[in-house]
């Protein structure tokens, strides 16, 4: 007889027996879904209009029909509690009134002119109300800023590499798209069509690890530091006590812009996990949910970098500076921005979210706990996330050590098929201001079926 071998306390053959019998079930409920696929699915490359549209656990994907306050409807006209969120772009809930109205109003107005309009000029205030002193500007996605606060850091700095924690996400900006392996920092192997040496301009060091941090900055080549508060892109990791100001502390001795991207962990608490927790950067980034859902984000500079930078641009040759695109700071945007900074994104709903949040987390643990499941959970704010592996976790390697995309899989379409959907890439789910105690109950109750299921004696 063969060893039975295990994937987080779950064995294989047990796993594959119940996505199997998931995924006829699946099938089952979603016939619309699948005949709609098989009619649009020739005309896209793969099948999808975009290729993470396929990362799901499905068989094939859920065709939705419409989307409002935290639930999707789907083409076969079944109503799932969404703790997905569009991967927090609907963060705050699908369509909030406040924003759907200024969309409205907008439309008639028109949707880009390359000027600004009285909501920009408005939004900026409510921007540094919010997340702090900056001098702000305005981009398409979160991708786009960042890309945006590393050509200010070379700039500034003159200097080539940006550091980042390995296992990280900043969005696809190629620079940085690097990863730590047997103590070397190298190009991430599933680069597609990757031509240029990323070692020439990053370095991946481990999250926590401040003497990897100083060693790093002290070649003199380090333009900046570019992290999340919190590595969320992976299986979660919390910050040691002491790291975010040993960064800032760092940054300041070896002369290193601190930036932060605050795009997931805009789920921290109002104003940010940089608010809420008294963090300092230099540039400060955020995205997806800043504008519910339209795509924006918002890059801003302490105004000593800004100083810094406007010497420099007063003295770069004309041209074009490699920063910007067509559609960027539209007043969509704006409209959508201001409605969501003065209405949406409010200390009131983050206390909803908060509780909900707690309370959803509390009861995870508890079922890991009754059930035996070598399992932990995470929360940063309105985030939470199970993770099928011992915690806590310490840092990007440990991450990705315990990313277990079979069982994961397994368990992600065991809760659709129970009514609730959760963000593909890992175990995280979302609690938004219109989630319910009746949803929060609903997943909680599809999470104790399907782990005692896993774990049955």
């Amino acid at each position: 007889m063969g060893q039975t071998t295990y994937l987080g306390g779950v064995s294989h053959d047990l796993c594959d027996a119940l996505y199997n019998r998931e995924a006829r079930r699946y099938a089952d409920a979603h016939p619309n879904s699948k005949a709609a696929q098989a009619i649009g699915a020739t005309h896209f490359y793969d099948g999808v209009p975009f290729h993470w549209m396929k990362d799901w656990s499905m068989p094939f994907p859920l065709i939705i029909q419409r989307a409002y306050d935290a639930c999707v409807q789907t083409a076969d006209q079944i109503i799932l509690n969404d703790f997905c969120l569009g991967d927090t772009g609907s963060f705050f809930g699908h369509s909030p009134a406040p924003v759907a109205q200024a969309i409205a109003e907008q439309s008639k107005r028109g949707l880009t002119y390359m000027l600004p309009t009285r909501d920009a000029l408005e939004a900026a205030k409510t921007l540094t109300d919010v997340f702090g002193a900056f001098q702000w500007q305005i981009c398409t996605t979160a991708t786009d800023a960042n890309r945006n606060a590393i050509r200010v850091a070379r700039a500034i700095t003159k200097r080539p590499k940006i550091l980042v924690f390995n296992g990280c996400y900043h969005g696809t900006v190629e620079d940085v798209m690097v990863e730590r392996v047997d103590g070397k920092t190298q190009a991430r192997s599933g680069l597609v069509g990757q031509l240029h040496d990323l070692t020439k301009s990053a370095i991946a060091v481990e999250f926590n690890d401040l003497n990897a941090v100083e060693n790093a900055l002290k070649t003199g080549e380090i333009a900046a530091i570019l992290t999340e508060p919190v590595m969320t892109n992976s299986c979660m990791v919390l910050p040691h006590d002491g790291f975010h100001q040993g960064l800032r502390d760092l940054a300041t001795r070896y002369g290193a812009i601190l930036i932060i991207d605050e795009t997931h962990t805009i789920s921290s608490g109002y104003g940010g996990y940089t608010r809420t927790h008294g963090l300092d950067p230099d540039i400060f980034v955020v995205g997806k949910a800043i504008a519910s859902g339209m795509p924006t984000a918002v890059w801003g500079l302490r105004q000593p970098i800004a100083d810094r930078f406007a010497a420099y641009d007063a003295e770069r040759p004309a041209g074009h500076s490699g920063m910007g695109t067509t559609l960027s700071a539209n007043p969509m945007q704006f409209a959508c921005l201001k409605a969501t900074l003065n209405h949406v994104m409010t200390a009131d709903a983050y206390a909803h979210m908060e509780r909900g949040a707690n309370i959803l987390a509390r009861n995870l643990s508890e079922i890991i706990e009754k059930h035996g499941a070598p399992w932990h959970v995470v929360r940063v704010g309105a985030r939470v996330e199970f993770i099928c592996a011992p915690g806590p976790l310490n840092d990007g390697a440990e991450a990705a050590a315990a990313h277990i995309p079979k069982l994961e899989k397994t368990i992600h379409l065991s809760l659709v098929n129970r009514g609730c959907l959760i963000a593909p890439f890992h175990n995280m789910m979302l609690v938004s201001p219109v989630t319910t105690d009746e949803q929060i109950g609903a997943l909680v109750s599809a999470f104790d079926e399907i782990t005692a299921e896993l774990f049955a004696k």
